[in-house]
């Protein structure tokens, strides 16, 4: 197994002198040298060739004894020095002070095709920013992310990716509901790969502590590296730098409204500097379309976090970035005017985006007023968002009144869906055929386009749980069913037609099913 390490953020970046691994509050420093911690009996559970191959190594590689002791802690890569990093954040609209990597240890960076990867290990043990914590993750948690990761990268979502993984053969122990059951579960560990796992936290907690010097050393590495066609760093640089980041965490946003996936956590540690998901914790996937719904157990009673107000935390995010590179900028002026613009993208960004879900090419005046309806009709009853979209396809404008039994399998409980509601969805059908008429589109081209943006097969959190409870009984098929089925979420896969079906009624309440805590 021979990687291409290209270790960028350890040599160029203040680290942090202490180096017990102990709690504490790590100053002036962008990261904590950590060694990850040995596991009893790892056992490797699954392995993404694809990411083998991204990061140079074979399948070979992937079932070796070294790549199994790399990727659970047990051994570290020659000439490499495993490190946690230094942010604080935002957590729920609080000013959490220092939090950083409490569970996270980056091992290296490697090149390959030139690509830089820093590969990461969740679960493998504590570090300086661990809290009360213990490092460690369960498998539920850690099947959860692997799935998911890789999912959102094959529906077209910027991601971080994951390439593997594993039980640590050790039990932890963990409240899951926070309701004081703690109970021992299997330990294991994901090992992740980004082009940089930089959040806006790295940022805040510098400029929190006036480190101005710190900081503009790490925001200058992240233009060098990350944003390196903004040129040479300076104060015009660093408004462009912002300006970017509010590109791609907007563009970001508006594929999660897409394939209805609600992060469940947007706090500012888990805002990516890139743009990318970062941080599969308490998520979900809509299933009845309903814009107030949380996947978070403690986001339950506000809300903070629901799926409609996914791109207005985004914005309130980006204002905390703004307040944290102002330092650097001091004037506020162009960032006022960045983030004022934001709203006015957003908007446009999502009508398009509304518009490709609907097969609609063309602009229209009133298309905002057809797509406001449509969210109005979808929550008249318990709607399926990703069965509505997909069965949608095959709508013919020439025939509006058939539009109900083409979608009603989206329907929960079709005995709620009154005369009352039929009639206001024969409304929005014959407004939408009148409205494709307006297209130049044939019906076979506008339901390909339709079926490249609306994804057949998503990750239900059920699903999930099917695959973490065979897992715990030491069953690992549906990890890999589930895997190779979500790396192609557009294709009919006629032999999975058994996932195109909206959440079993066992599913509704069950935990894990519906809704999730924090808890790793």
């Amino acid at each position: 197994m021979k990687l291409n390490i290209v270790d960028r953020f350890i040599k160029e970046l203040p680290a942090d002198p202490i180096l017990e691994n102990s709690r504490r509050q790590v100053k002036n420093a962008c990261f904590s040298y950590v060694t990850p911690k040995k596991t009893a009996q790892p056992q490797m559970l699954h392995v993404s060739n694809e990411m083998l191959s991204a990061l140079g190594m074979s399948p070979e590689d992937g079932t070796s004894k070294a790549f199994l002791n790399v990727f659970t802690g047990n051994s570290i890569l020659p000439n490499t020095k495993p490190y946690a990093m230094c942010y604080g954040g935002h957590q729920f609209g609080n000013w959490a002070g220092q939090l950083g990597d409490g569970r996270a240890i980056n091992l290296a960076e490697v090149k390959h095709q030139q690509q830089h990867w820093v590969l990461q290990l969740k679960g493998a043990g504590e570090t300086p920013y661990s809290r009360t914590a213990d490092g460690l993750a369960v498998l539920r948690s850690s099947v959860r992310e692997y799935l998911c990761s890789e999912a959102m990268y094959h529906l077209g979502v910027p991601t971080t990716r994951a390439l593997s993984l594993a039980l640590s053969g050790d039990d932890v122990m963990r409240d899951m509901l926070y309701d004081g059951n703690r109970a021992y579960e299997k330990g294991a560990i994901v090992s992740r790969a980004s082009q940089s796992f930089l959040r806006f936290g790295n940022y805040q907690i510098l400029a929190s502590r006036q480190d101005n010097e710190t900081l503009k050393t790490l925001v200058d590495y992240t233009i060098k590296h990350h944003y390196s066609q903004l040129g040479k760093p300076s104060k015009a640089t660093y408004v462009q730098f912002f300006e970017a980041v509010v590109e791609h965490t907007l563009e970001m946003l508006i594929h999660w409204q897409r394939v209805g996936f609600v992060h469940g956590v947007m706090n500012t540690d888990n805002m990516s500097i890139l743009g990318q998901t970062i941080d599969y914790g308490p998520y979900g996937w809509l299933e009845g379309y309903d814009p107030q719904w949380t996947p978070n157990t403690t986001d339950s009673q506000f809300k903070r976090y629901r799926y409609g107000a996914q791109l207005d935390i985004g914005l309130w995010n980006l204002y905390q970035l703004a307040n944290a590179l102002y330092p650097l900028i001091e004037e506020a002026e162009d960032l006022e005017r960045i983030l004022h613009a934001y709203h006015e993208n957003a908007q446009a960004q999502y009508l398009d985006m509304m518009r490709s879900k609907l097969g609609l090419c063309t602009v229209k005046q009133k298309d905002k007023a057809l797509i406001a309806n449509l969210e109005e009709v979808l929550q008249l009853t318990e709607t399926d968002m990703t069965i509505f979209f997909r069965n949608l396809s095959e709508f013919s404008l020439e025939e509006p009144l058939k539009g109900i039994p083409i979608i009603k399998d989206a329907f929960y409980i079709i005995n709620e869906v009154s005369d009352v509601i039929k009639q206001k969805w024969n409304f929005w059908f014959k407004t939408y055929a009148e409205r494709l008429q307006h297209e130049v589109l044939t019906s076979d081209e506008r339901k390909t386009k339709m079926n490249q943006v609306n994804p057949k097969y998503v990750l239900r959190n059920y699903m999930a749980q099917l695959a973490i409870d065979d897992a715990n009984k030491g069953d690992y098929k549906l990890i890999d069913e589930l895997f190779n089925l979500l790396k192609q979420p557009y294709d009919e896969q006629p032999d999975h037609e058994k996932w195109f079906v909206k959440r079993p009624d066992w599913a509704r309440h069950k935990a894990g099913c519906s809704m999730l805590s924090c808890s790793s």
